[in-house]
C-alpha cells in the first residue's frame, strides 16, 4: 500500500491539494484498508456518522466488484477527493473483461441508495485490456432514511 503525496513519483500528475491516492493488491484482504481510509477520511471532513458508514459500505462495495473483474496480480487504484461539502472516490483496476460491473444487480441498486451519484467507465487499452473504473460521490449529510 502507498499513499501519494501532491508531488508524486514517476512523473505521474499531482493530486489535489485535498486528495489521498492509495495503491493496493487487487485482493479481498485489502478491503478493510480502502473501506477505513474512507471512514477516516469522511470522519475528519465532519460527515455524520450515517453518512460515514454508507460511504464505507459502498467503498467496500464498490472495491469488491471491481476484484472480481481484476486481471491476476492487478493493481487496485482508489482516490479519495474531498471536495466542500462532499467525498469522491474512484476506484480502477486493470481487467481482461471489456465490460464493467454489472448495474441491474442488487448490488448496484444498493450502491445508489448508499451514495449521492455513481458511474462505471470502461476504457480499452492498446494491448487490449481495459481499465474499468467506478466514481461515487457522497454528499455530506446525505445519509440513507430508515
Amino acid at each position: 500500500m502507498s499513499a501519494q503525496s501532491p508531488t508524486q513519483q514517476n512523473g505521474s500528475a499531482a493530486l489535489a491539494p485535498h486528495s489521498v491516492e492509495v495503491r493496493v493488491a487487487a485482493l479481498p484482504h485489502q478491503l478493510p484498508v480502502l473501506r477505513g481510509i474512507a471512514g477516516d477520511i469522511a470522519m475528519r471532513e465532519d460527515f455524520d456518522l450515517d453518512s460515514i458508514e454508507d460511504l464505507r459500505l459502498a467503498v467496500d462495495e464498490v472495491c469488491s466488484t471491481l476484484i472480481r473483474l481484476a486481471m491476476p496480480d492487478a493493481t487496485l487504484v482508489c482516490r479519495y477527493d474531498v471536495a466542500e461539502s462532499a467525498l469522491r472516490v474512484v476506484a480502477s483496476v486493470v481487467s481482461a473483461s471489456s465490460t464493467g460491473p454489472r448495474t441491474d444487480t442488487f448490488g448496484w441498486r444498493v450502491l445508489t441508495t448508499l451514495t449521492s451519484s455513481i458511474d462505471s467507465t470502461v476504457e480499452t487499452r492498446d494491448d487490449g485490456l481495459s481499465v474499468v473504473q467506478v466514481e461515487l460521490v457522497k454528499q455530506r449529510g446525505t445519509a440513507v432514511a430508515e
